[in-house]
């Protein structure tokens, strides 16, 4: 990769991005080796899948306010801890998501919008959370405030729009609830639909403000389509995806099956994924709002089947339940998308010891600069174990 930036000058005391000072070539060697330590027990370990421009990646910006010294600053949490480092431009983060938080930051004095403070529980701006439409260009802009009342609104929407033309919808977001969590349940929109459209696979998806969306678009299309590959359908399989977000995996993989069941908890994802079926006139596949390892503990039960599980767990991996349910449940393949090679390494145990054979696994930069790294494994399962 040629034009390695300068070594960012917050990265100490930010802590986000713990390969910083470190070449890209290094870091990607550094995470081919850790996945071979991890996963490389279970099957073969492929090249990893590094990018071409490993800068300005995540479409999914959250900024964190404060007020020091009579100004209001805007950045991000230093590393365990609710301390503000100010950050004007990150060599990891959307251009455009930055300047237009550095714009909202600057308005907040001529609009006398005050800063929600966690210890005195006063303010009104808690977190301002952008999303970028890689391939469409479109924009949301998430205002986080702990009241519903935000004075002037409607000028302070216009204002931004004018600064920013390219902001296609402002959504206002209520988190009155003394936590950690960034959203809240309420939400009023103030501009647009309230939601954005990107294209991935070759097909559109609705991005709701609390919906999962992979942040690095373009590691996600090649890690998706591997991952398909890796499925071995013919037309005729019945797919769980599992973990299923807005569907992403499930829609791109329905092409090519028989049958695809999406499962997930998150009830706006999957009212996302229902809309994007229907968008993208998808009939083969049918979204459930419930507890994966349920669902499929239940399919099991009631002598239903499934051919190809695709799992894609939190960075906590798979809990005991899921991971029994998917034994019970017995489906010929399963391929396991991971953003934590501890976890997976740990979840790849439990299904090694119940009857499944790991075949390959290809790790995916997805996180430059950080110490993270997504990998998908092929398993095939080899005996039923009671």
């Amino acid at each position: 990769m040629d034009g390695q930036l300068p070594i960012c000058p917050k990265h100490k005391r930010c802590g986000g991005c713990s390969y910083q000072g470190v070449p890209y070539e290094k870091q990607c060697e550094n995470k081919q080796r850790m996945v071979e330590r991890l996963i490389g027990p279970f099957c073969r370990v492929f090249p990893i899948t590094a990018m071409e421009d490993p800068y300005h990646y995540r479409n999914k910006v959250h900024a964190a306010f404060d007020f020091r010294k009579g100004r209001a600053v805007s950045g991000i949490y230093q590393e365990k801890s609710h301390c503000v480092v100010e950050i004007e431009n990150c060599q990891i983060e959307n251009r455009k998501a930055d300047a237009i938080i550095c714009t909202i930051r600057d308005m907040l004095k001529s609009f006398k919008i005050r800063i929600y403070g966690e210890d005195s529980g006063r303010g009104l701006l808690r977190h301002v959370l952008i999303r970028t439409g890689a391939a469409t260009g479109q924009v949301m802009v998430v205002l986080v405030t702990a009241s519903p009342v935000f004075p002037s609104k409607n000028a302070f929407v216009r204002v931004l729009r004018e600064r920013h033309p390219e902001i296609t919808t402002i959504v206002l977001n209520v988190n009155d609830q003394d936590t950690s969590m960034v959203l809240g349940e309420r939400e009023k929109v103030l501009y647009g639909k309230g939601y954005i459209e990107d294209v991935l696979c070759g097909l559109r998806f609705r991005i709701s403000p609390r919906s999962f969306y992979q942040i690095n678009p373009v590691q996600t299309e090649r890690l998706y389509e591997k991952a398909i590959r890796l499925a071995n359908l013919t037309g005729k399989e019945t797919v769980i995806d599992a973990y299923c977000g807005i569907g992403s995996i499930g829609l791109a993989a329905a092409g090519r099956a028989g049958r695809v069941i999406g499962v997930e908890l998150n009830e706006d994802a999957v009212r996302d994924a229902i809309r994007n079926a229907k968008q993208n006139e998808i009939k083969n596949i049918e979204f459930y709002c419930e507890d994966a390892g349920d669902f499929m503990e239940e399919m099991a039960e009631n002598g239903d089947g499934a051919d190809v599980l695709f799992m894609d767990p939190p960075r906590s991996g798979s809990s005991g339940a899921f991971l029994r349910a998917a034994v019970q449940l017995a489906p010929r393949q399963i391929v396991y998308i991971s953003c934590n090679p501890e976890t997976m390494k740990r979840d790849l145990e439990y299904l090694a010891g119940h009857g499944y054979r790991g075949l390959t696994a290809w790790p995916f930069d997805m996180f430059p600069f950080t110490s993270h790294i997504e990998c998908v494994a092929a398993l095939k399962r080899e005996r039923q174990v009671q």
